[in-house]
């Protein structure tokens, strides 16, 4: 089935509520306490790029500038935000990850991380000789020096001529 653009565009805006359970809104709340629910909305392009102006470097704010935008109901301004604690942002903040389209699954996490680290061993046994054992031995710090350190050695015999 072939997508319309008005299929795309309302993908975007179809709110969903979304369970907090009572042990994020209290901590010392029973397991077995109801939870409660919020209504969220999807983040959109526009969202992130006025989000990532406003907080700038500042990760704290970004996430709860995230929240309060996604949050439909009930509807908080930043201030309100701002003063939530810190496991209930984060828990929201999943959630909207989530249904932005935003969140990876474990798998696709592990595989964003693999690839390019068995990437850079491979560049790294090509370069310096090592077995993939002795890459795997490394932190990803050292890999990065190791790899810069062979970008820099290319480049001075690129300019040699040679």
């Amino acid at each position: 089935m072939t997508l319309s653009a008005d299929d795309l565009l309302l993908a975007g805006s179809r709110s969903q509520r979304v369970a907090v359970p009572a042990r994020v809104l209290d901590p010392s709340a029973a397991a077995d306490a109801p939870a409660g629910e919020v209504l969220l909305r999807p983040l959109r392009l526009a969202d992130l790029a006025r989000i990532a102006k406003a907080a700038r470097d500042d990760g704290h704010l970004t996430g709860v500038l995230m929240v309060q935008q996604a949050l439909v109901e009930p509807a908080l301004t930043l201030e309100q935000a701002n003063r939530l604690h810190a496991g209930l942002v984060q828990h929201l903040l999943g959630e909207v990850n989530r249904i932005s389209g935003l969140a990876l699954s474990a798998d696709e996490l592990e595989q964003a991380v693999q690839a390019p680290l068995a990437k850079a061993c491979f560049t790294l046994a090509r370069e310096f000789g090592w077995t993939p054992q002795q890459c795997a031995d490394l932190s990803v710090g050292q890999v990065l020096l190791y790899l810069e350190m062979a970008a820099r050695e290319r480049a001075a015999v690129g300019r040699a001529g040679g």
